[in-house]
């Protein structure tokens, strides 16, 4: 992984609300992927107007961290693999299938991308990209759990399925979700995945697929959500719903102005209003 300038991993740094990089442990790892889900937001926005996802480093470094924007998994990962690496944090991707919201009885694709970091003693995942909900670091350790301040438990089990070998499970309030986890007593799945190598063409295929495929989740219309620090906030269409400090509250916003402002204040997106005009009703 090639080292980055020492500004560009400042400027990204100052992006996310730190001021130096953390030292290459657990606690440090933490640090960088809360930061950067609490400042730069999830969107497929680039989809709805039109446009081809480029996921090479320069196109994703001006798009989320000069250009006041966010990103789906394949941005968003790419961009912390790039920055963890200039940090000291040896990691690869992974690619993984999202069984959140899943039709019944069917497989899904390999849609989704998180890291493998190695910390010395052992490798841990890390997912600055899981647009659904926060996933925190954990452990590459069957029954490694955490708990994360929107009130929701993880863990991560070894399932060996042909699907995936690992299983990242969540129990927690539907309402700090992007509304497609289900209410619920016990467990639910997100994602598995595999450790298996993954080739830049691997990642080009799956980012092609998802933003181009008729009648998919991000093709359908605007997707965009964001880590609070106790919840997590979510807008899909006009639909906006917001889960902070053990209470959920759902709006349907009623102008595109308000949904301009919604967007700026709450996700940190910003848009021009050349493309609030293309993206038409919303």
């Amino acid at each position: 992984m090639p080292v980055l300038p020492a500004a560009d991993v400042s400027t990204y740094l100052a992006r996310i609300g730190l001021d130096c990089p953390p030292p290459c442990n657990a606690g440090g790892l933490d640090m960088v992927q809360r930061a950067h889900r609490l400042s730069i937001g999830f969107e497929n926005l680039d989809v709805v107007l039109g446009r081809g996802i480029a996921i090479d480093g320069a196109a994703i470094f001006a798009k989320l961290v000069t250009g006041a924007r966010g990103g789906y998994c394949f941005e968003h990962n790419a961009l912390f693999g790039e920055m963890l690496g200039a940090m000291g944090f040896a990691n690869r991707a992974l690619l993984g299938r999202v069984w959140m919201g899943a039709a019944e009885g069917q497989v899904p694709p390999r849609t989704h991308t998180l890291r493998l970091v190695d910390l010395g003693d052992e490798p841990w995942i890390a997912d600055a990209g899981f647009g659904a909900s926060y996933v925190p670091p954990l452990p590459l350790v069957d029954g490694a759990s955490a708990d994360t301040p929107d009130g929701a438990a993880h863990r991560l089990r070894r399932v060996g399925l042909a699907t995936g070998e690992w299983l990242v499970e969540r129990a927690g309030p539907a309402s700090a979700t992007d509304g497609r986890a289900q209410n619920h007593d016990g467990w639910q799945p997100q994602y598995s995945f595999d450790t298996s190598e993954v080739a830049a063409i691997d990642l080009e295929m799956s980012n092609h697929w998802t933003s181009t495929k008729p009648g998919t989740r991000f093709t359908g219309g605007p997707i965009v959500s964001i880590v609070l620090p106790d919840g997590f906030a979510s807008l899909n269409g006009r639909r906006l719903s917001v889960y902070a400090g053990g209470r959920s509250d759902v709006t349907e916003i009623a102008s595109a102005q308000v949904w301009q402002a919604v967007l700026a204040d709450l996700f940190r997106i910003e848009l021009s209003v050349a493309e609030m005009a293309a993206l038409g009703d919303y």
